[in-house]
């Protein structure tokens, strides 16, 4: 992007004459990432161009035989600039040339401009060409301005750890259902109250993986839970017959092959209960939590609490007591593995969750380092795995090569301390300026048995710590 400049802004870099007409300041070369962005202030006060002739302004970074010319700034004479725009054409460099007729041209210009970083880039040269054409596009003459070198700082190398293959990949879908019995009975009615839907729960459940061929459902946990009043043995019966009732409606609709579903009962949740009471605001709070803990039976608790505080027993039967009486499911599956990156990266973009960290792994590799795309396979892959060691250490890697050292640090607050993860602690310590706790990491990660910490500490102790270099 070019805009022109309301007023010159050079405070500290010296102004320099760089090619006829031309002085450049403020320059500054930044690597963000798998970008550097170029800025400077162009002086153009001093630029006369004639009415037949057209100047044209064009960055370079050159290094060796690489090469890459920036966006241009054309200055055209008043009839060079109407035969453009009479004949409809471009103007010289192309249509994203930012052009002005000589005689509307600012004073000074702001030039900004956003490129990939190739490697070629470290120590490549900026200069600022300058050509000057007449009628026919003829080119009359040619000038060169050495505007300065970008010279990277030393970059240690960053080491990814490749996850293991999962033999099989396990995962499972849980949640709970309130489905409604008519008092003492065992039957479910589907239409019950709110049983159609607290039923479909089960069903979508089951349902979103039963349908993905890429899925195999291996087991079906139902575990039925009771209010703490009425007898216990009575409410013993209730969860047993219901979690049986429920298991049977399941089997009815999928006829799922041998003991795929399994239930399991707890008569009356004083868990629940616990925890419904601690986060409450009840009068007699830490009485009724001290008689829930303690060595009463669970029939003569319950008709503790009942006789000694009616009042919050009489909320926590409305309030709390529905709540208790449900079905907590799981369904567990196991989900095929891939191999095909193209594969991998479609599911990547429909439904991560079905990937295996060397699964991310595997398609990181398509991506140059520092891009945006292969930041995002790791970005991903720790938000399916945001636990995990290896997937934040990962994480951390690509955020440390895009430049984004706050959320490579968030990262490494969980990778653990195995030599890899105390490697990039000394690697995020070099990008921050830290060098005696990056040498101390290093050597940490070196007596750990890491290779590459020897290699860096020797780097580290040959090069110029100085972050970027403009000449």
């Amino acid at each position: 992007m070019v805009a022109a400049a309301e007023a010159q802004t050079a405070t500290d870099l010296r102004k320099q004459d760089i090619v006829d007409g031309v002085s450049v300041e403020n320059l500054s070369m930044e690597r963000n990432g798998g970008y550097i962005a170029i800025d400077m202030l162009w002086d153009l006060l001093g630029l006369d161009v004639d009415a037949n002739r057209a100047v044209l302004l064009t960055p370079w970074l050159v290094n060796g035989n690489d090469s890459l010319g920036l966006q241009s700034v054309g200055v055209y004479g008043r009839r060079r600039y109407y035969f453009y725009v009479r004949n409809g054409e471009s103007m010289l460099s192309g249509k994203d040339e930012t052009s002005y007729k000589a005689s509307e041209k600012p004073d000074a210009i702001e030039y900004r401009n956003l490129v990939p970083y190739a490697e070629w880039m470290n120590g490549s040269v900026l200069s600022l060409h300058r050509s000057d054409y007449g009628c026919c596009n003829t080119l009359l003459a040619e000038q060169n301005g050495l505007l300065g070198q970008y010279t990277e700082a030393f970059f240690p190398e960053l080491v990814y750890v490749h996850p293991q293959g999962q033999i099989e990949k396990r995962d499972s879908l849980e949640g709970s259902a309130f489905i409604d019995f008519p008092v003492d009975q065992t039957v479910i009615y589907p239409g019950y109250r709110r049983n159609t839907a607290e039923l479909g729960k089960i069903q979508s459940s089951i349902d979103s993986v039963r349908s993905d061929t890429d899925i195999t459902i291996t087991s079906v946990w139902l575990k039925g839970y009771a209010s703490p009043e009425s007898p216990y043995v009575h409410n013993q019966e209730l969860a047993i017959g219901r979690t049986a009732a429920l298991k049977k409606h399941i089997q009815q609709l999928y006829r799922f092959e041998g003991d795929v579903i399994t239930t399991d009962y707890e008569p009356e949740d004083w868990a629940g209960l616990r925890r419904y009471v601690e986060r409450s605001n009840l009068g007699h709070r830490e009485e009724i939590i001290a008689l829930i803990d303690g060595d009463l039976e669970p029939d003569a608790r319950e008709w503790k609490i009942k006789s000694t505080y009616p009042e919050e027993y009489r909320f926590l039967l409305q309030n709390c007591y529905p709540a208790l009486r449900r079905t907590d499911y799981r369904i567990a599956y196991t989900i095929r593995n891939y191999s095909d990156v193209e594969e991998i990266k479609r599911i990547m973009r429909e439904r991560p969750q079905k990937l295996s960290l060397n699964e991310f792994y595997l398609v990181a590799q398509e991506y140059e380092p520092g891009t945006d795309e292969f930041a995002e396979v790791f970005e991903t892959a720790v938000r399916m795995f945001p636990d995990d060691t290896v997937a934040n250490l990962n994480a951390a890697n690509a955020a440390m090569r895009r430049g984004d050292l706050t959320g490579a640090e968030r990262y490494l607050a969980k990778t653990g301390d195995s030599p890899e993860a105390v490697y990039a602690r000394g690697a995020l310590a070099i990008r921050q300026k830290d060098y005696d706790g990056a040498r101390r990491y290093l050597n940490e990660a070196k007596s750990l048995g890491l290779e590459q910490a020897a290699i860096t500490l020797e780097q580290l102790g040959k090069n110029d710590i100085n972050e970027y270099k403009y000449h």
